[in-house]
């Protein structure tokens, strides 16, 4: 993810490698502000392109990340429609409401280390990072600050590494923004924060298999006093297994005979 703001980024794949293909799956958990239980879901990257698929019941929800394009697919196995967005466009209004000057962001090596993912050896970092945020007009809107804090533990050199730091590095490159689009407005600091906070990720030269991210909103006058009381929100994601396999070229677009509407 993106952008390179506290620090100049690390040097940046120059050549064109040879790209492999990447399966991972995950859990991401979830608690405050509506979020509860266990979502279990799968990533696909290919080249410059993302899938993830979150299985919620009965439905799987997909969305893909098309670096090179600047495009984001969202769609369902239940609606025969996919939403198209211009990725670039989402992040000129990102930027309309957040004040990136302001940034904070570091990740830290705690001295810790854990087996993950059935026995790989992952070393503990610490994030801590922080953006000044305006809901609603930029001008007139509440202002508050997007706080993020929490362990991460990293595997360096295990199968797909290289792919994936490829991958994300040419999204730094780019300038790609990574979320859901139509939380543009209202989460725009924590997606900046983040897409930060993965940068210095690419600069540990390894893969996150597990990331605690509490997220929390401080701010001044009375909503901003009342949305700090009601908590942040919590949310953990672990990866279970790495595969490296060949993935097929249509697995990164919506599905034959979808319908597409283009989102602003």
């Amino acid at each position: 993810m993106k952008r390179t703001i506290c620090a100049a980024v690390a040097v940046l794949v120059v050549a064109a490698p040879a790209w492999a293909d990447l399966k991972m799956t995950q859990v991401v958990s979830g608690k405050g502000m509506g979020m509860s239980g266990n979502t279990p879901g799968v990533t696909y990257i290919k080249g410059m392109k993302m899938r993830t698929d979150s299985i919620s019941g009965d439905t799987t929800r997909t969305m893909i990340f098309d670096v090179a394009a600047q495009k984001m697919y969202s769609f369902d196995d239940k609606r025969k429609e996919a939403d198209v967005w211009d990725m670039a466009d989402v992040g000129k209004q990102i930027d309309a409401n957040v004040d990136t000057s302001q940034m904070t962001a570091s990740l830290k090596a705690t001295g810790q280390s854990k087996q993950v993912a059935g026995g790989l050896t992952a070393t503990g970092y610490e994030m801590n990072a922080s953006m000044p945020m305006t809901m609603g007009d930029p001008k007139s809107g509440m202002r508050m600050t997007v706080n993020l804090t929490g362990p991460v533990w990293i595997v360096k050199g295990a199968p797909g590494t290289a792919d994936y730091l490829r991958f994300y590095e040419a999204a730094v490159e780019r300038g790609f923004i990574f979320g859901d689009p139509r939380a543009a407005k209202g989460a725009g600091g924590q997606m900046k924060t983040m897409a930060e906070m993965y940068r210095q990720f690419i600069e540990t030269g390894g893969l996150p298999y597990e990331i605690e991210m509490n997220v929390r909103l401080s701010g001044d006058g009375p909503m901003a006093g009342m949305m700090a009381k009601m908590g942040g929100m919590t949310t953990t994601t672990v990866i279970r297994t790495v595969e490296t396999a060949p993935l097929p070229d249509d697995l990164f677009g919506p599905p034959a005979g979808y319908k597409l509407n283009a989102r602003k």
